[in-house]
Parts: C-alpha cells; structure tokens; sequence
C-alpha cells in the first residue's frame, strides 16, 4: 500500500485500465495514508468513506480516471457530503447538489474521497478557519501551506491523494502549489465549468486542478473541463486531450521575464534566488530570454477594487445575516467593496483591459512563448501568521497586497501553472509561474513539463511531514 500512494496519477491510472490494480486498493491506500499523516498536517477534514467504496465498486475501467481517488476542496458542493466552505455558518451543511467539475470528475471516473481543508470561502492565503483549524506545510509543520487550496496541496504532497481540486482568484491554486513543492494550475476562464449563479459571467474566479507533477495536473484537467450551458462562458475542448498535449508538445523557445512584475512588488532573496537558478536551467535548455512585461502599474488596485465587487455579490447573505461569525478578512473584503464607487469599478475595469491587452501582446506581436516570474514572494512562513505584512522593508497594509506576483496575473484571463523550482536553504520548496497564451492550456502544460524535467523535481513528493510546531512567529 505505500507503494501505491507513491505513484503519479498517471502511472496510478494506467495500472488500473490494465487491471493491475483496483479502485477499492487504491482507496484503502489513501485512507490508511490519510489516517498516518494527517493528524499531523490536518489537510483533509472530511471524509465520506461509504460513498466513495460505492464509487470505486461501479466506476469503469474504461473512464478516463478508472477509478482514481481524487480530493475536492471544501468550496465545492459534492451531493450527499458536508461542505462547510472553512464558515461556522456552514458547519452542518450538506449540499443536495454536485458543482460541475464534482460531477465532470466523477463522471470520468474519479472516486471522491473526501474534501480538503480551505480559509473561509477562500478568503485569505493561509488556510486556515474556525471550524477545523490550521492546515500545516508537510515540509515544516510550523510553517504556512499557503490558501486556499492549502488543504488540496498538501494532501497531494503527503501522498493521500494521486489529484485535488482547487480554485484560484488572487493565487488560490498556485501559491499553496508552490508554498508545498507540487503542481497548480489556474485556467482560462471558462476552461473548467463551474456554478455560480450570483455572478454567471465573472472571469475573475476559476476551478482548476492539482497534481504532483505537470501531466498529472493535465490528465486532471481533462477529467474537469468542457462546455456546458449552466456556465455561459465555458470553452468547449480542443481537439487533442491536454495530458497528450503535454506530453508530445515542444519545448518553449522564447520566454519573456520578470522578478517584479516590473517593480510593484519586493521578492525575498531567497526566491530571488531560486528564480535566477530557473533562468539558468531555461537557458541550458537552448530557450532565450528577455527581461520584459506587461505594464502592472495599475494591477494591485484594480485587483482590489474588483475582489471588493466580488464579495459585495457573494457575501451579502452572510454579511446581513450572519456578520458576527464572519472572519475579519470577509468582513473587510466586503465592506471595502461597498464602499466603491461607479466610477471606482469602472477605472478597475478599464486598468484590466490594458492589462489583459498588453499581456496579449507578448504572445501576438512580440513572438513569446511564455511569461515567467515568481508564484510567491516569499518562502513559506509561519503557520500562525494571518499574512505576509513585509518583505525587503516594505510594508502591506492588507492580507492581499502580497499576493499581487499571482493576483496581476489573474488580471490578464491567461492561464497560469506554478512548477517547483527548488528549496530555499532551510529545505522549504519555491515554485515558478508559467503564464501561457489565450486558452493554451496544452502548451502551457507541455512548457511546464519540459522545465520540470529539467529541475528533476517531480519526485520530491509525496513525503512525510516534518518538523515541529515549536519554530517562531516572525
């Protein structure tokens, strides 16, 4: 059984199309995983055991994940399971209704095994929340797994999971991917499906898949996208699957770069140098160069001002209702976007535009192949900190000013992955951001794993936890 937790999904699923192995094997390995390590790293909460032994007793060899146990962060609604999305208000919630990429995975094949732990309604890049606590980084237990998809991160990075989902609107998929020495990948919107009845249209929130390497993430990805008409802006697949994609695609030639977006936000040196390694490792690959990016000058306050909008729409209910059990981030996201004006919202999309433009531009008229910079500006930290308050003698005066190396990139509507690049001194992993062209997943995808061939960094994971809760708050 451990060594069937060790195995990519890739490598998981193919043993099951051949019979090698059955969905009930792999189930019972990461429930015993589970039950070995998260005690320590508290990443999956929820468990729905009956249900998912139901699954992988009618699930066909013949799907596209066969039978593969997957996690599903605690912000999707899976029919018959408590999601309490990380609220008191939620704790004994029990949706009678699947999201769309829910139903997608488990229509191809997946067996649902339980849901990963998430700040309340993602707010916040640190998971943690009232109802089941703090979620620790396996690679130092005092440290920080990052948010919200901490808890599907660092499921996959402990081996209880071969895929988990997440969701991404400021980093949500990439900088817990990074923080945990595994693979996030935010898509275009409309790539991956999903519900969201107060807010159809939005491009700002995505659903996305998380894997322990790049063609993991891909056949995961797969497993969850497709159009469908309960999302109006869902993209249908293209011609040939992701995972082939990546697989059979080629190198990138020519990458456009930078360590600061252009200077609106301070890196660490140690990311700082783990970066500059990732451009050597490029370069050893024949890919040439060019420090350059879109102009960013505008994307922390437009960023801003559009998250605030988006609260204003999805938590008008809790905020009216509930106020007293809402967590100060929600209280502040909401009540800073009911202080916006017309004019405010309109300036934060006219800054968008140029933004998404320019980013455009790298890939139509400047002949990139990609754009690179940092997922995170720091290394994990302490697990007990709300939020990265400094670095380099700047202060943030919010919890999401630091986000901003992964929130302006979500301004562009590009997809984006976050690959492991190497671990800082202290052994604690640093990842890169790959940002690829309009709805070019594959590609992406294919970029990304050739540059994680190079690193040879795939086989880090999964690993036990380590470490003690002992460290520091700084």
């Amino acid at each position: 059984m451990t060594d069937l937790i060790r195995l990519t999904a890739c490598a998981a699923v193919d043993l099951l199309k051949a019979g090698e192995v059955t969905p009930q094997e792999l189930l019972e390995a990461a429930y015993d995983r589970i039950e070995a390590v998260d005690e320590a790293v508290n990443a999956t909460p929820i468990l729905c055991r009956e249900r998912a032994e139901k699954q992988a007793k009618a699930v066909t060899r013949d799907s596209l994940l066969a039978g593969l146990p997957v996690g599903i962060k605690d912000l999707s609604e899976v029919e018959g399971v408590l999601c309490t999305y990380g609220s008191p208000i939620f704790k004994d919630y029990v949706p009678t209704y699947s999201d769309i990429p829910v139903t997608n995975l488990e229509q191809n094949g997946a067996v649902l095994l339980g849901k990963t732990n998430t700040p309340e309604f993602g707010a916040g890049a640190n998971t943690f929340n009232a109802v089941y606590g703090i979620t620790r980084n396996p690679w130092d237990i005092s440290k920080s797994c990052a948010g919200s998809s901490g808890g599907s991160a660092v499921a996959l990075a402990t081996g209880q999971c071969w895929l988990a989902s997440g969701s991404d609107l400021g980093g949500s998929l990439r900088t817990p991917a990074s923080f945990c020495g595994i693979v996030g990948l935010r898509p275009s919107p409309g790539r991956v499906p999903r519900l969201n009845a107060g807010d159809p249209f939005s491009t700002m929130s995505v659903e996305g898949p998380m894997g322990r390497t790049v063609e993991d993430t891909a056949l995961m990805l797969d497993a969850m996208a497709g159009q469908d008409p309960r999302d109006p802006i869902s993209q249908p697949l293209p011609g040939s699957s992701f995972r082939e994609t990546c697989r059979n695609g080629a190198p990138p030639r020519r990458i456009a770069y930078s360590l600061d977006l252009g200077g609106i936000i301070p890196v660490d040196p140690a990311v700082a140098a783990i970066f500059n390694k990732a451009l050597k490792q490029l370069e050893d690959m024949g890919v040439e160069l060019v420090e350059t990016c879109p102009d960013f000058s505008n994307a922390i306050e437009a960023f801003k001002i559009l998250r605030g909008l988006g609260f204003v729409n999805g938590q008008r209910d809790n905020y009216e209702k509930h106020r007293a059990l809402l967590k100060d981030d929600v209280i502040w996201n909401y009540e800073y976007g009911c202080s916006l004006t017309a004019e405010d919202i309109a300036q934060a999309q006219r800054w968008r535009g140029a933004i998404h433009a320019d980013a455009i531009s790298l890939f139509q008229n400047q002949g990139f192949d990609a754009f690179l910079c940092p997922t995170a500006i720091v290394p994990p930290y302490p697990a007990e900190q709300l939020w990265v308050n400094q670095v380099n003698g700047q202060t943030f005066d919010n919890y999401i000013h630091w986000l901003a190396m992964v929130s302006a990139i979500t301004l562009t509507g590009l997809p984006a992955i976050s690959v492991p690049a190497g671990f800082t001194n202290d052994g604690l992993p640093v990842g890169v951001q790959l940002v690829g062209a309009p709805f070019g997943e594959g590609t992406l995808l294919a970029h990304a794993r050739h540059f994680e061939s190079a690193t040879g960094l795939a086989t880090t994971v999964p690993m036990d936890p380590k470490g003690s809760l002992n460290a520091p708050v700084s």
